[in-house]
């Protein structure tokens, strides 16, 4: 029996997206064009994956930053409603609420975000107690995070302290650099969840072999999302493979965060590591059949229905 109130405990942005689809590609020179949709949703990475954690039955509960605005109030909301307890989350006046504007391809997109409070989300911001309550904690966009940043090994460590395992995801660095103290961060990280243009970058191994094997010898696991090729896990010694599952896709912002929530899952769950493989692609693959990162999220008897 589990005798701590949470499973997981997650520490990110929060964000909205405003998804545009169609034919999305701007024209400048004051050229207006019409998408063919638009979908207002709860966005950001740590809020897909905490509500596809939630979703799959993980108790979940969240630290993160918010302006005191309409955009903040909406993300508190939609986050409750999914079951998520939100008692770690900062609503400062004197920031804004991001967003994110998705202009979606199909299987494409290109993302312009608005950092608004992302970036002043600090250490002191997080309440240890919140932490100690939780069984595992999982952090992402740590790129965007210019103030935890630094100490994120200290957030990492406090964690193990506390018997929680740590997961990271770090997304996308904007700046391009892959570095800002990620070494220290994966010494002390249990499950590295990069898809693999973050896994080549980060290692500057061009092959994700190589740049796989590099991390392995880093981080307790690695699990890669290779987006339509499937997904690859390295443990040790130990390399496993799943395929993309056929779906008809629709959407697929915030696949990859799903993915990432299927695993952790199965991690916690004490499932052997291609098992947790399996059910994170299916979880990814069945959250693209509708629009935005959320709504098509599976429960777990339906991600087990499909795997």
């Amino acid at each position: 029996m589990n005798p701590k109130p949470f499973d997981l405990v997650v520490v990110g942005e929060i964000n909205p997206d405003l998804i545009l689809s169609g034919d999305v590609t701007p024209v400048f020179g004051q050229v207006e064009k019409l998408a063919q949709d638009m979908t207002l949703t709860m966005g950001s990475s740590a809020v897909i994956f905490a509500c596809g954690a939630a979703r799959l039955g993980l108790k979940t509960t969240f630290i993160g930053k918010v302006g005191q605005d309409e955009f903040g109030g909406f993300m508190l909301g939609s986050m409750q409603s999914r079951g998520i307890d939100t008692a770690g989350v900062v609503v400062d006046p004197s920031v804004r609420t991001g967003l994110s504007v998705i202009l979606n391809r199909g299987t494409d997109r290109a993302i312009l975000t608005y950092p608004g409070a992302i970036p002043a989300l600090k250490l002191s911001d997080i309440d240890p107690r919140i932490v100690a309550q939780a069984r595992h904690l999982h952090l992402t966009s740590y790129f965007l995070q210019t103030a935890l940043r630094p100490d994120v090994p200290v957030l990492f460590e406090l964690a193990h302290r506390h018997g929680l395992t740590t997961s990271l995801d770090t997304n996308y660095d904007p700046g391009e650099q892959w570095d800002g103290g990620l070494a220290e961060v994966l010494k002390r990280t249990d499950v590295f969840l990069p898809n693999a243009a973050e896994c080549c970058a980060i290692t500057r191994i061009n092959d994700i072999a190589g740049a796989m094997r590099r991390l392995a010898q880093t981080c307790g696991l690695v699990a890669v999302k290779l987006g339509k090729e499937g997904s690859l896990l390295q443990q040790g010694d130990l390399v496993l493979h799943t395929p993309a599952l056929p779906v008809q896709v629709v959407d697929t912002v915030g696949a990859g965060d799903s993915f990432d929530a299927g695993f952790i899952y199965g991690f916690l769950s004490g499932w052997e590591p291609g098992k947790c493989l399996q059910l994170a692609a299916a979880s990814g693959s069945l959250s693209t059949q509708k629009a935005g990162g959320t709504d098509g999220q599976p429960t777990l008897a339906e991600v087990i229905s499909f795997m």
